[in-house]
C-alpha cells in the first residue's frame, strides 16, 4: 500500500512540474531588426504555438522567430 501512495505522489509531483505555466520569450528577426515578445503565464506548448504563429508571419517578410 505504501508503494502505491509513493508512486502516486511521484506522479503528482511530476505532473505539477510538467504542466507549470511560466513566462517565455519569442524573439523575432525581420529585415535585420530583432524584437522580443514576452509570452506570459503559458505552458511551453502554448508558448511554442504562439511563437510558431509569429514565425509564420515573419517568414512572409523574410524573417524568423524562435522561442527562448
Amino acid at each position: 500500500m505504501k508503494k502505491i501512495f509513493s508512486l502516486l505522489a511521484v506522479v503528482a509531483i511530476l505532473t505539477a512540474f510538467t504542466s507549470c505555466k511560466k513566462d517565455y520569450t519569442c524573439t523575432c528577426t525581420t529585415l535585420g531588426i530583432e524584437s522580443s515578445t514576452t509570452i506570459e503565464d503559458k505552458s511551453k506548448s502554448e508558448a511554442e504555438d504562439i511563437c510558431a504563429t509569429a514565425d509564420t508571419a515573419a517568414q512572409l517578410a523574410g524573417g524568423s522567430c524562435t522561442l527562448d
